[in-house]
């Protein structure tokens, strides 16, 4: 008897979220980890009235990326990592009328709770692909806003990530999202313990670390804003940065 291969790390950040998203469908209300008493889920949020309550319940991000997104009518944002679509759903609406809103996520199970929530809302200019963030199944400079909450830091490609996130925006184009990062200096078993705490599977980037990936996939106007702990030697911080250039208009 062959014994079967173990599971990618991928395949195993999927398997975990695609079963948060069953218990979602089923009505249930999902945590992941333990990021402490700061903004987490829909806690973030304020104004959530648009949203459907399946998509606040299955909330999990680290803070809350459209408030430093500034959204405005007829843009196209994308969201990756969308989860059970609560960033889509709100972004839709900021956009609208003329804009829309994608949601990007490798977990079916997840896409079925999103499109669903989606539908409880009534949003009708938001979509859903199937994908991974470090393939993006979107021509290149074809959304004005990337964003992405809590997801990053689940990738055994970080430099992919932000490399295809900038292939995808538009000159002009701004990136802003929510992630956990390390401390400059964090002791590495430390560092590793919380990381495993607060579910961060494929570790953290630190501060340092972030601003050095953003600046060589070529992304200008940097700034990481830490938020609060999550957890002994990480925090939860907002990082915004542009794609040089002017949009149309």
């Amino acid at each position: 008897m062959t014994d079967r291969p173990a599971p990618s790390t991928r395949d195993a950040v999927i398997n975990r979220y695609s079963g948060l998203a069953r218990t979602a469908l089923a009505g249930g209300t999902i945590t992941d980890g333990d990021l402490g008493a700061g903004c987490f889920g829909a806690a973030a949020y304020t104004g959530t009235g648009d949203a459907s309550e399946g998509a606040l319940r299955a909330s999990l991000g680290c803070g809350n990326p459209l408030a430093v997104a500034d959204l405005r009518p007829g843009e196209t944002v994308l969201d990756l990592g969308s989860g059970g679509g609560l960033d889509v759903l709100l972004s839709a609406r900021r956009v609208a009328p003329g804009g829309a809103a994608y949601g990007l996520d490798a977990s079916p199970d997840m896409l079925a709770l999103a499109r669903t929530n989606a539908a409880a809302a009534g949003v009708t200019n938001a979509s859903f692909l199937p994908g991974h963030i470090e393939d993006i199944p979107l021509p290149s400079g074809h959304v004005d806003v990337v964003i992405s909450n809590c997801v990053i830091n689940l990738s055994t490609d970080k430099p992919r990530v932000l490399a295809e996130a900038f292939r995808v925006l538009r000159p002009g184009g701004r990136l802003g999202v929510s992630d956990v990062i390390a401390g400059d200096g964090t002791d590495p078993a430390q560092r590793a313990d919380a990381e495993q705490q607060v579910g961060c599977l494929n570790g953290t980037l630190t501060q340092a670390q972030y601003h050095d990936l953003l600046r060589a996939a070529g992304f200008t106007g940097i700034t990481i804003t830490l938020t609060y702990d999550a957890a002994p030697g990480l925090h939860a911080a907002i990082i915004q940065a542009n794609k040089p250039g002017t949009l149309a208009g």
